[in-house]
């Protein structure tokens, strides 16, 4: 009887598990065609979505057009042709979707992103590694960002790819409802779409990104990851070759790897004498708009290679005649890809020419440039020249390719004297700016807005015999415990210059009072506006550059330098700088910037120099005749003090003997009777 009951069981069990077997394998895995959604997809589902350009069908019509890519702000896009399709590039840091029927999503446990994305080097690190896709969802002061997934690099493929990323819907700590779906009570800034900054889910930190398809759709209505993340493999091509520079100088007649193209829409004309007297020149204008450089031998690469940023630097004479006559010129379209894809430069690449009579070598950064080129009649090229309502003259002409990836030239500028703006390396910006509170002083410098997540107090703060006006992060706002941490502070009058010149050089000293209730928290200017590679993003300063608090009880002075700033400002304008993040209600009085110029008369000059920290000064320890213990230092380390503690990790308290002057050094003397450790703190 047992042995007969157990058969029908068994072939259940087997029945079941080979039409589990059956339906695995009829599962559709990818790579899929771009033409149309994957066959994964689920058409009962909900799923709200947006296409570029030539729209995909959707299934059925619980598949509806709810979506919008937005631009502006730090989230800028543009359009673009690559790749047989048009898309959408970020050309900011953020691609944000709002969906206008975004309550649909109130209930979801997960949120799967459908994209379809081109695969360049957009989609991974700056060395070419897989990264994790983080995606801003809820509104301020609750947001989170949830790593939706990597992708394979496989997916550098100069294709277009579908890519399926998941993410929790998680709840507000606030009142329990999901951070996708819901406006709450205490939501600040632009919610509309029940996100961030107009949108509803923004993905975080994606330059150079290209999307032509977005979908959100509840768990499982595309199908899963596994399924759909895979990618087709990459067209054969040659390796890049070790190299990134050709160019041509028209007036000495030398010519590296190019030579000027002079057909079609592109004839030219060599002309002399050009230039103001003294320095007059050979060299070549356009016939009419276009000036074109074609590259020799395909030295720089081929267009099946990856498209890199181009750097471009020309010597070109501003004509008296152009003043007042709106002649602008400049970088006007360039190759996306190798095959039809071709994008076009805003207007505001090409400024207008002020007629200064002078020679002006200035460069250009392009972001993602195919060697393709535009009308390079079978050679490869880089971006092509416009002159617009007037023929400018141009006596030199050089092309760099920012290598990138594992490159033997990966992050080289071959052109790294070129400036996007040569009045840095002159005396028509401002090098320098204040803000000091205590004593009213607000030259190009002063507090920001205070709203947001970055509300501000201005106060009198202190030791008792030095109280001074002060500003400090609010930290809590009364709406369920959001503490605001950031302190922000506007440049005005463009203190120092405009926000076009290339990322600066910024040293920053921030005057702050040492409070002994706070000590061991931290501050420091966290994220800034910058430019990688001709493409907007934001730099983040490393943790390892926060100042603790020692609870001197003392008004005290902390340095930082920041490489590569941009004024265009974090949740500030109409310019800043960085935006100060702070563990607690530190206050500071006194703010100054400096600029450390590259170029010109003030080249390496730091006017807050002399707070900068000294890297370079040791103690020196000796026995004195008495017994005693004499701790010395070189005499000019002016503005350091010796400090003591009885244990590492205890507090430090200045030694109370002044040092005296020993020659070429300062020395104190101290007893030796119980354990001490000593340093030097300014």
């Amino acid at each position: 009887m047992k042995a007969n009951s157990i058969r029908p069981v068994v072939s259940l069990l087997l029945a079941f598990l080979t039409q589990a077997v059956a339906l695995h394998a009829a599962t559709p895995t990818g790579p899929f065609p771009p033409t149309d959604w994957p066959p994964t997809r689920d058409p009962a589902k909900v799923v709200h979505f947006i296409t570029v350009g030539d729209a995909l069908t959707p299934p059925s019509g619980t598949w509806t057009p709810d979506l919008s890519i937005l631009t502006g702000g730090d989230q800028v896009t543009e359009d673009i042709t690559i790749g047989g399709f048009q898309g959408k590039k970020v050309t900011g840091s953020f691609l944000n979707i709002a969906d206008t029927a975004f309550t649909a999503w109130a209930d979801s446990d997960f949120i799967d992103i459908l994209v379809q994305a081109y695969g360049d080097a957009a989609l991974f690190d700056a060395k070419g590694a897989p990264r994790n896709f983080n995606f801003l969802i809820g509104t301020l002061p609750e947001v989170t960002a949830p790593a939706g997934g990597q992708v394979a690099v496989e997916a550098k493929n100069k294709k277009w790819n579908w890519i399926l990323f998941r993410i929790p819907n998680s709840t507000r700590p606030s009142d329990g409802s999901r951070r996708i779906g819901s406006i709450p009570a205490n939501a600040q800034g632009a919610t509309t779409a029940g996100g961030v900054n107009g949108g509803t889910i923004r993905a975080e930190t994606v330059p150079n990104l290209i999307v032509r398809t977005v979908a959100f759709g509840a768990e499982g209505a595309f199908g899963t990851p596994e399924d759909i993340n895979l990618f087709a493999s990459s067209d054969a091509c040659e390796p890049e070759p070790v190299t990134n520079l050709v160019g041509i100088d028209i007036s000495a007649g030398v010519t590296n790897k190019i030579r000027i193209l002079n057909d079609g829409d592109q004839t030219v004309t060599l002309v002399t004498g050009v230039g103001p007297a003294g320095d007059l020149r050979r060299a070549v204008k356009p016939d009419g708009t276009f000036l074109n450089f074609g590259i020799l031998d395909s030295y720089l690469g081929r267009p099946c290679n990856e498209p890199h940023a181009m750097k471009i630097c020309v010597e070109f004479f501003d004509d008296p005649a152009f003043a007042g006559n709106d002649v602008h010129f400049g970088p006007e379209a360039y190759a996306t890809d190798e095959t039809t894809g071709t994008a076009v430069l805003p207007a505001s690449a090409r400024p207008a020419l002020l007629g200064t009579g002078k020679w002006i070598r200035r460069s250009w950064l392009v972001p993602a440039v195919d060697l393709r080129g535009v009308n390079a009649g079978g050679l490869t090229a880089g971006p092509r020249l416009a002159s617009e309502n007037g023929s400018v003259a141009v006596s030199s002409f050089q092309l760099a390719v920012i290598r990138g990836g594992t490159h033997p030239l990966a992050g080289q500028d071959a052109l790294a004297d070129c400036y996007a703006d040569p009045a840095i390396c002159t005396d028509a910006y401002g090098n320098f700016a204040e803000l000091d509170l205590g004593k009213e002083v607000r030259n190009g410098i002063d507090v920001g807005t205070s709203g947001g997540d970055q509300q501000m107090i201005v106060a009198e703060a202190g030791p008792a015999k030095d109280r001074r006006q002060a500003v400090r992060p609010a930290f809590d706002d009364g709406t369920g415990g959001f503490s605001h941490q950031y302190l922000n502070f506007a440049i005005t009058g463009e203190a120092l210059g405009p926000s076009s010149q290339p990322p600066a050089v910024l040293a920053i000293v921030a005057t702050y009072y040492d409070d002994p209730a706070l000590s061991g928290k931290t501050m420091r200017p966290e994220v800034y506006a910058t430019d990688r590679n001709g493409t907007a993003a934001l730099g983040f300063t490393a943790g390892t550059v926060a100042i603790p608090l020692e609870g001197t009880d003392t008004w005290r002075d902390a340095y930082w330098e920041i490489p590569d700033v941009k004024f265009n400002g974090v949740n500030q304008g109409p310019q800043a700088a960085a935006r100060f993040a702070f563990t607690d209600k530190i206050f500071i009085t006194r703010l100054r910037y400096a600029i450390i110029r590259p170029c010109g008369a003030n080249a390496g000059k730091n006017l807050l120099a002399s707070y900068k920290p000294r890297t370079d000064i040791s103690l020196a320890v000796s026995r004195s005749p008495d017994g005693r213990v004499r701790i010395a230092w070189p005499a000019d380390a002016t503005g350091f003090v010796l400090q003591a503690t009885p244990a590492l990790g205890g507090a430090w308290t200045a030694v109370p003997d002044a040092p005296v002057v020993d020659g070429n050094q300062l020395a104190v003397l101290v007893t030796a009777d119980a354990a001490r450790f000593y340093r030097l703190a300014n």
